[in-house]
């Protein structure tokens, strides 16, 4: 008995250790995946405040709670099995799909670029009409959780496809849990900093008011000024930031499906360029090599994206807004 109990026992430890082992190669896969997702988690960072100013400050937090609470829901109950589904039953389907996550990437990027050097007024003040059409307090806040929810959902479907083409040959089952750590992690990192970042002024106001005579309080009160007058600043950084890594991935995205076509001239003009570079510094070669890199898969996702800006603006943006004013007569 004690030996069949002994034996037991060490069947249970094996199974353990081969459990732990998966747990390890699942948190060193979601690692990976999500690191290649950066990009899109930075701008989705720096996106989602906006949706909360001009609002209550109480109704902030809950705000970015029902948000999260949204894109959770999408990333876990709409997003994972779909994308799972894509690459179980139409594997070569996935590669496109990316391309085409990457082409919206350029786009919204070089969107930004553009409004940037020469602001829409135009489309500004027609935001602001509509913003100023009566309404309750409620209402806005939930137009303003759909709004978000809605961006969110196209960052994290562009998240799940670039988490699983970083796990191509692992299994369905490792596939799952990849896409679920990632997902979570994701969704509770960008949405804590989010937190963080739209409570900051009032952190920051609060450490400014600080009374204490001692350096402790003299600290305090400067650190608060300079959170106070520094969020804009950060704000804006974090943006530019964004918009230069979905640049970036959107064309890198776009330049490594084309090698799954094989149309290798792309990637082997950047690689070219990429080794002259650093084979003239080999002192840091690796560093100057990516970024080469990133530099010129950047350019093109920017020319991809500009060439898409009068394409969408003058067709595809009339055709979408003529169908929607046509399906709304046909409901009344």
């Amino acid at each position: 008995m004690s030996i069949g109990l002994l034996g037991l026992l060490d069947d249970v430890a094996a199974i353990a250790k081969v459990a732990a082992a998966s747990l390890d190669d699942v948190a060193a896969q979601a690692t990976k995946a999500g690191a290649k997702a950066a990009a899109v988690v930075i701008d989705d960072t720096a996106v989602t405040p906006r949706y909360v100013f001009g609002l209550s400050a109480d109704r902030e937090l809950p705000i970015v709670g029902r948000i999260a609470a949204g894109s959770l829901r999408n990333k876990l109950l709409v997003l994972l099995p779909c994308t799972l589904a894509v690459s179980y039953f139409l594997p070569r389907m996935l590669t496109p799909l990316l391309m085409l996550g990457g082409v919206y990437l350029c786009y919204e990027g070089a969107e930004k670029v553009l409004e940037t050097i020469a602001p829409h007024h135009k489309a500004c003040d027609h935001e602001a009409r509509v913003g100023t059409t009566a309404m309750n307090a409620q209402t806005l806040e939930d137009q303003k959780v759909a709004g978000a929810v809605k961006t969110d959902f196209i960052l994290s479907a562009e998240i799940m496809a670039i988490t699983l083409a970083a796990v191509p040959d692992a299994s369905v089952w490792m596939q799952a849990l990849v896409l679920s750590l990632v997902g979570i992690g994701i969704t509770v990192a960008v949405y804590g900093v989010v937190a963080l970042i739209v409570k900051a002024d009032d952190i920051g106001l609060a450490l400014a008011m600080h009374n204490g005579s001692s350096f402790a309080g003299a600290m305090s009160r400067a650190l608060g000024r300079g959170l106070v007058l520094g969020m804009p600043g950060f704000l804006a950084a974090l943006g530019a930031a964004g918009t230069a890594a979905m640049i970036w991935v959107g064309g890198s995205i776009i330049v490594h499906g084309l090698e799954a076509f094989n149309l290798h001239s792309v990637s082997h003009a950047i690689g070219s360029v990429a080794e002259e570079v650093a084979h003239a510094m080999p002192f840091i070669a690796g560093a100057v090599k990516w970024t080469v890199e990133t530099i010129l898969s950047g350019i093109i996702g920017l020319l991809i994206g500009g060439m898409l800006i009068p394409t969408i603006g003058g067709i595809v943006a009339p055709a979408w807004k003529f169908a929607k004013e046509f399906r709304y007569k046909r409901g009344d």
